[in-house]
């Protein structure tokens, strides 16, 4: 599955795999895709570090990039405890009602929340980035569109291609004007922050709107045949998150969690604002229900939401409340039936892609190469 664009990043397949797991991000880039992980959840330089550090050593010198949550405008003199101020009693009354009513024990006195969304925040990216370009990546991804143009000039100086999402057309030529070297064009079905133009049609728009940029498809794809679709809609790769939730080598600290992903069809995902105040597509869950409810208050925007349900969603994850239990997952949920290493996974999306390829080659009524 070469393209220009992996022959370039010199990689075996237009494989890159998004995750927040350093071993399965790594197991990607051995397996000859582009393993790419995601930094949000680091608050602490020192643990990204130490994870990239990880990352590094089990690449085995394949390539891999890291992806970071930075607003294209920064707002200066906003902290976190600035923001955190801005959050209404009402709604964090309707937190704790929702967690009373599910039983939902409180955190052990002194155990800080492990699930803080701060990496929202400008400030919080920045110190990871200084972390990042002290290592060989080779992309860095950005999932609120394009960076700030400091960043990406920095990038450029490193040798860093950069990368960012579009969930529109529009979106891509905004992308393509600010320098951005790929454009991911994430369709509806994606797991995560997602718009609402499904991948069958958004992808060939942004192909034709970024042209001759490469552009990556993504939501919705977790076979080889889909990959193939991708590709014949022009896209130079695929860009694949929800696929390697189940893997072996991932490790979401959550046996319940991963039944519910393995027995999940693909009706069982919502696109909600539950989680971090914009629209992410997610297991519909008790607690998806209950933020979505009219009766309800409502979301926050981003990133007050997220910082809102930082602490209940630890608790719900440490004690494994199964009706609130949930996470980011695209549609293609009900393709992820078993736990598999990632190798197998790489495996069988090439198998899938030949096949495809076998199979248009005969209607089309040539040989196969």
């Amino acid at each position: 599955m070469e393209t220009e664009l992996s022959r370039e990043l010199g990689i075996e397949h237009a494989i890159f795999g998004f995750t927040p797991f350093p071993a399965v991000a790594a197991a990607i880039s051995r397996a000859g895709g582009f393993g790419v992980l995601g930094a949000v959840r680091y608050t602490d330089p020192q643990e990204l570090a130490r994870d990239l550090d990880r990352l590094d050593k089990l690449a085995d010198g394949r390539p891999y990039g890291l992806d970071v949550v930075m607003p294209a405008k920064k707002v200066e003199g906003v902290t976190e405890a600035d923001v955190e101020a801005m959050i209404p009693e009402a709604h964090r009354g309707f937190v704790q009602e929702l967690l009373a009513r599910h039983g939902v024990p409180a955190l052990p006195e002194g155990e800080a929340s492990g699930w803080r969304i701060t990496g929202w925040m400008e400030e919080v990216a920045r110190r990871q980035l200084d972390v990042a370009f002290e290592y060989p990546i080779k992309l860095l991804a950005n999932a609120l569109g394009s960076p700030p143009a400091d960043v990406v000039e920095r990038a450029r100086d490193h040798g860093v291609r950069v990368a960012a999402l579009a969930g529109s057309a529009e979106h891509a030529r905004r992308h393509a004007a600010a320098g951005i070297d790929i454009v991911v064009a994430q369709g509806y079905e994606a797991g995560g922050h997602t718009g609402e133009i499904g991948s069958m049609v958004l992808v060939p728009e942004v192909v034709e709107a970024v042209a001759p940029l490469p552009v990556l498809a993504a939501g919705g794809i977790g076979s080889g045949e889909q990959i193939a679709a991708g590709l014949a809609l022009g896209a130079q790769g695929v860009w694949l998150g929800s696929l390697w939730l189940t893997t072996e080598e991932a490790d979401l600290h959550s046996p319940a969690l991963t039944r519910k992903l393995l027995a999940a069809g693909s009706g069982d995902t919502v696109r909600s604002r539950a989680l971090t105040g914009k629209p992410a597509r997610q297991l519909r869950t008790a607690w998806t229900d209950a933020w979505d409810d009219p009766a309800g208050p409502g979301t926050l925007p981003m990133p007050l939401q997220g910082l809102l349900v930082a602490d209940a969603v630890s608790r719900i994850q440490k004690y494994e409340v199964g009706a609130l239990l949930g996470t980011p997952v695209g549609q293609i949920v009900g393709r992820m039936t078993s736990e598999r290493s990632v190798q197998a996974v790489v495996d069988d999306l090439t198998h899938g892609f030949e096949r495809a390829v076998t199979r248009i080659n005969r209607i089309a009524g040539r040989s196969a190469p």
